[in-house]
């Protein structure tokens, strides 16, 4: 990411129920919507994973397969998430290596990262649907093996526009598979022990995917071409294909019933591109300055068409026999809708944190990318075991609790870091307290949403929840990290004057004004997570345990 005070490029670390008693594996097939979509989404059932599994599983048991298998659908589905961070944090650390063979000039070579992430983010929804009625199963293989092929050609791209594009479309396989992913796991297991595990070790994929991305970049870097850093992404992604089609139960077959208007393609048509400018211009303002007017204007028009989104589902949810692409009733239920903004300010605030923290061990501190990368190493180690912990703590304490509990864990870690503590005091004393919270408090928090968001929809509807929750964790970090770049430059600015501020590179290093541009975005940090806190503090009051196994 670049600022408008220097053109040098940082490694950022990226990182990542109104109902607990809803339908599960082990239930009825009775529709859970209303009845006027029961024709629109019977052919989301017959092909789709659920049907297998239900004839695996007996009422009794907590496992829909046997141990082994379901250890190994588990960690293929969890290879989803930590590819899709892998592939960003590997890349952000050999920018500048890509960008002097490829002779990208440094201003644009943050669409390396940008390109991946605008796919991404924009195709989550309408790939969370198409795999709702064509199938999990499927979509998760070839969503995975596109990333495959396409992050194996990467490496041969001659030019900038070609090798942003081939960036793009590995993005496009991941909005595939990551949402599929938590599909599969909220129709593949019943409320219990077994399903808190799953949840919580998919939700330690993405943050152990930004840690082993900063190891893969530097390492290869170090001793390696870049383009081994692709080479290896690809062979990842192959294991999770070939794992893929091996763990996750063939579906039952039946008779083909019509599928015809099972998928709003006008609603995803108008979202994806809403989603696409509202993150191109939130990326690009920072790069070009938030004064050009046709980033105001993008701004705008996709604001226009989310509006226009929001009456299109509504149109098709209370006036038509259609399936819309996203049942806005749901978020009536005053704890879906804090879900989702405690999803966008927790991820926020957690990516900015972990950004802003780049900037000051590398930029102020003068510390080279390895350097870096191991100050970061105890989000690694503290998110592995934190695993362990939420896939207790989710049957055993009530989820307000564990809500707050990891909004108030990253609130204090951006704390460590906005407060004025001497820069010079050693590394153990604050920054190791602040990484170690951070990922706790990322760690805790996310399984405990996906899990929630999962036990809210019905199973027809699970791929599209997990493409909602990601996709509202997108734009939340696009958004924060758009107005915490803008704070921290303006402040450095208002200490420094513009002339100052505008200098590159060593100008950063133990510059006063540069800290204090830093500290007041992750007060800005602070103040999002404090809000998510407030949230679920209020609307999660008396929700209960939702990993608690049904009776």
């Amino acid at each position: 990411m670049e600022d408008r005070s220097g053109g040098r490029k940082r490694p950022i670390p990226d990182v990542g129920r109104h109902n607990a008693d809803t339908a599960s594996v082990n239930e009825d097939d009775s529709p859970s919507s209303k009845e006027q979509y029961d024709t629109a989404t019977s052919p989301v059932e017959e092909h789709d994973v659920e049907t297998a599994i239900q004839q695996t599983a007996s009422h009794g048991s907590q496992l829909p397969m046997s141990r082994a298998r379901t250890v190994a659908l588990v960690i293929t589905l969890t290879g989803a998430a930590f590819l899709n961070t892998l592939s960003v944090q590997a890349a952000v650390i050999v920018l500048p290596t890509i960008g002097r063979d490829l002779h990208i000039p440094s201003a644009r070579q943050q669409w390396i990262v940008s390109a991946y992430s605008l796919a991404f983010g924009c195709f989550l929804l309408l790939w969370g649907r198409l795999a709702d009625v064509y199938g999990k199963r499927i979509i998760f293989i070839w969503g995975s093996a596109w990333v495959c092929l396409v992050t194996l050609i990467c490496p041969f791209i001659p030019n900038e526009i070609g090798f942003d594009v081939f960036r793009g479309l590995q993005g496009l396989g991941a909005a595939a598979n990551v949402p599929t992913a938590i599909g599969i796991l909220g129709v593949t297991f019943a409320p219990g022990k077994a399903k808190n595990y799953a949840f919580a070790t998919y939700s330690a994929g993405a943050p152990l995917g930004s840690v082993f991305g900063n190891i893969l970049g530097g390492v290869v870097a170090e001793y390696a071409s870049w383009k081994w850093i692709f080479w290896i992404l690809a062979i990842l992604a192959a294991v999770v294909t070939a794992a893929g089609h091996f763990v996750i139960p063939l579906p039952a077959i039946k008779s083909q019933n019509e599928v015809k208007n099972a998928v709003d393609w006008v609603g995803g048509t108008i979202i994806t591109i809403a989603l696409f400018a509202l993150m191109f211009a939130l990326t690009e303002g920072n790069v070009v300055g938030w004064g050009e007017p046709y980033i105001g204007a993008i701004i705008g028009c996709s604001i226009v068409l989310i509006v226009a989104f929001i009456a299109w589902q509504l149109y098709l949810e209370k006036k038509t026999m259609r399936p819309p692409l996203v049942k806005v009733s749901i978020f009536k239920n005053a704890r879906v809708s804090a879900a989702m903004f405690t999803m966008a300010m927790f991820f926020a605030s957690f990516s900015n944190f972990l950004v802003f923290a780049t900037y000051y061990f590398q930029d102020y501190h003068g510390r080279d990318p390895i350097q870096t990368t191991v100050r970061f190493l105890p989000t690694g180690v503290v998110g592995v075991m934190t695993i362990f912990v939420t896939s207790q703590i989710l049957a055993r304490v009530k989820v307000n609790y564990i809500l707050m509990f990891g909004t108030l864990c990253c609130t204090v870690a951006t704390l460590l870091f906005a407060i004025p503590i001497n820069p010079n005091k050693t590394y153990w004393a604050y920054a190791f307290p602040a990484m170690c919270l951070s990922v706790l408090g990322a760690d805790t928090l996310f399984p405990s949403l996906i899990l929630f968001t999962a036990h809210s929809l019905p199973r027809e509807d699970q791929s599209l929840g997990g493409a909602i929750i990601n996709a509202v964790g997108q734009v939340g970090r696009a958004i924060g990290l758009a107005i915490g770049t803008a704070i921290q430059i303006a402040v450095q600015e208002s200490r420094a004057g513009a002339a100052k501020s505008a200098v590159t590179g060593a100008a950063d290093l133990g510059n006063p004004a540069f800290l204090a541009g830093l500290r007041a975005a992750e007060w800005f940090n602070a103040g999002m997570a404090f809000s998510a806190f407030v949230v679920v503090t209020i609307a999660f009051r008396g929700a209960g345990i939702i990993g608690k196994a049904k009776k």
